[in-house]
């Protein structure tokens, strides 16, 4: 396995090599992103990952500063995952000029859902990977679907702009309460901890309800909402939408999202569950 710095040598690896499918990541790596990898394994015979901790994406009094740099202890992690290359650029070698000029501005949605709460959070994401991209060149490249925005972002990112990459969806790991693995379930008290996943049983719930033919979103949503609250969550949204294009859901619909994001103490956690309408 190398570890490569510098855009220049990624790329002198880059004309030695075909069949390369790549993990994006700001590391500080568990087992969601290792099953990342190994998908990425599955579709590919190189893998590249990049640990980069993009300053684009964070919004004021977010936790950039603050966000652990674990490089050693995740080249271990990839090294026993049989990873090909790790590129861990410093932020002078990807923003040599410190602004970034030119960014990728995606369309409404950014300003949805999170992006309600994070503004600018995915014009940053659609930047860096854009970037990514092109330095790397990949014929495959994965991502998890518990950013379950950010993989509907990137997916009509590439569509638009012609990228040849083929983007992989991965399902979401989760621990065996139902928490989705997050880099910052870290954060969490151990109260915290025991009540967190509540957030993936209110969307199980919601989605029972709609199974068993009940389609009043907004009455779920609600019930939903109230819920958290009582437990002591700050809720930014939960939500029922359409999956391909992350509409609001309407009767007919059938291929549908339930999503959520709230604070438990300072920590905001995100979920989904993807469902088919009764």
């Amino acid at each position: 396995m190398k570890i490569i710095h510098t855009i220049q040598e990624l790329r002198e690896w880059r004309k030695t090599v075909s069949n390369v499918a790549f993990v994006p990541t700001m590391g500080n790596l568990h087992e969601g992103h290792l099953a990342l990898v190994k998908r990425a394994k599955q579709e590919a015979k190189y893998v590249v990952v990049s640990i980069f901790v993009n300053r684009l994406q964070f919004g004021q009094g977010e936790d950039f500063d603050k966000y652990p740099r674990t490089l050693e202890q995740d080249a271990v992690k990839l090294r026993d995952a049989e990873v090909a290359v790790i590129f861990a650029p410093n932020e002078r070698e990807l923003y040599p000029n410190v602004a970034q000029n030119y960014q990728v501005e995606p369309p409404h949605l950014q300003n949805e859902l999170c992006g309600a709460f994070r503004p600018n959070h995915f014009r940053g994401v659609a930047t860096v990977v854009t970037k990514l991209f092109n330095i790397v060149q990949p014929d495959i490249a994965c991502f998890g679907k518990k950013d379950y925005q950010q993989l509907t972002i990137i997916q009509g990112m590439v569509a638009d702009l012609n990228s040849p990459i083929r983007i992989i969806p991965v399902d979401t790991g989760r621990a065996a309460d139902g928490l989705a693995l997050s880099s910052r379930n870290q954060y969490l008290s151990e109260a915290e901890r025991t009540e967190a996943p509540r957030l993936y049983r209110v969307l199980r719930d919601m989605v029972a309800k709609v199974a068993s033919g009940n389609h009043d979103y907004v009455a779920h949503e609600r019930t939903a909402r109230q819920e958290l609250e009582t437990h002591g969550w700050v809720v930014d949204y939960v939500e029922i939408r359409e999956q391909g294009s992350l509409k609001v859901a309407r009767l007919g619909d059938h291929q549908l999202v339930a999503l959520a994001a709230a604070r438990l103490g300072s920590t905001r956690l995100i979920d989904n569950i993807e469902f088919d309408a009764a």
